[in-house]
């Protein structure tokens, strides 16, 4: 039986009439008379006696619809039960990050919502490699991305911002080295470089108005970690390219600073991706808007501060 005939059932006793039922439910009067056929049918007895004027109970009514009004308080008990457990920030999340991301920001991030909620078990796989949402057994994943990618991906997610990316150095490699001015000069200079599935990023894409510089690199260092770039390049040992979310702290604080200015690297895209619908969990909401929000925060400061502009580092 359903509960929505059930629903009606008591509805009608209550009232003595399909029609006064059928209007306080804001539903036909055809349809409340066909509910209670369908129970009737499906118990083998009769309700209700009808007559012109009103609607009484049959003694197997009588017996039946106590049973019936306690079936429906314990349904409705259970689907708020169901409904509130949907709603709390609870149960185990794994979750897929990036080395650079898991050390410094999400560590942060996480930390204060476990304090704040805590029913809710972490699993953190923290690496530079793609993660495969199956075999590494991960619910969620934080990948920075282009947006055709994203929409490529046969995943679900959410975008969390816009990433832009700076050229930067240390003040104390700046004294000792000088600072480029131009993309050319670039390749006179030690540039700090990621690796990944053994692939040396060695060449720098930069733009000034329509014009694409491709500035092959030196370098006498390579690593698989985002963060030990950003590292090597507060060490003073040579150049980078990073995300501004990544070194935004340390441009306010001016372990590093920006270069080369005057051009700029093209965007990528912060998701959080899920390979099912049935993963969006009130965790998953939650880390989305928590992590929004920092990143906004971040944005805000790195703009006031006169560090990027509004125009290199869109919202959305």
């Amino acid at each position: 039986m359903k509960i929505a005939d059930l629903q009606v059932l008591l509805k009608v006793a209550e009232l003595q009439s399909i029609t006064a039922a059928a209007n306080q439910l804001d539903i036909s009067s055809s349809a409340a008379s066909v509910a209670v056929k369908r129970i009737e049918q499906a118990l083998g007895a009769q309700i209700f006696v009808r007559t012109t004027r009103q609607l009484r109970l049959t003694p197997e009514a009588e017996r039946y619809l106590p049973i019936c009004q306690q079936a429906v308080d314990l349904l409705q008990q259970g689907q708020i039960l169901i409904h509130e457990e949907q709603q709390a920030v609870g149960g185990e999340l794994k979750i897929a990050v990036s080395s650079e991301m898991g050390r410094n920001l999400m560590k942060d991030l996480l930390n204060d919502i476990l304090e704040s909620h805590p029913s809710l078990t972490l699993r953190l796989h923290a690496s530079d490699s793609r993660t495969d949402f199956y075999r590494d057994g991960v619910d969620v994943a934080l990948r920075a991305m282009r947006k055709d990618a994203a929409l490529d991906s046969n995943l679900y997610g959410f975008k969390i911002c816009n990433i832009p990316h700076v050229i930067c150095a240390s003040p104390h490699y700046i004294e000792k080295h000088g600072e480029p001015k131009t993309p050319a000069e670039l390749s006179q200079h030690n540039a700090l470089l990621y690796k990944l599935y053994e692939v040396v990023h060695d060449t720098w894409e930069v733009y000034n108005a329509e014009r694409q510089y491709k500035i092959k690199l030196n370098s006498n260092r390579a690593v698989n970690d985002g963060d030990i770039v950003r590292r090597w390049c507060i060490d003073g040992v040579g150049i980078a390219k990073k995300s501004a979310i990544d070194v935004g702290e340390d441009l306010l604080s001016g372990r590093l600073q920006r270069i080369l200015t005057d051009y700029h690297i093209p965007n990528t895209e912060m998701w959080l991706m899920l390979p099912s619908r049935q993963l969006i969990s009130p965790a998953v909401r939650l880390i989305r808007d928590e992590l929004k929000g920092v990143i906004n925060r971040l944005r805000g400061r790195l703009i006031a501060e006169g560090l990027l502009t509004e125009e290199e580092w869109p919202e959305g």
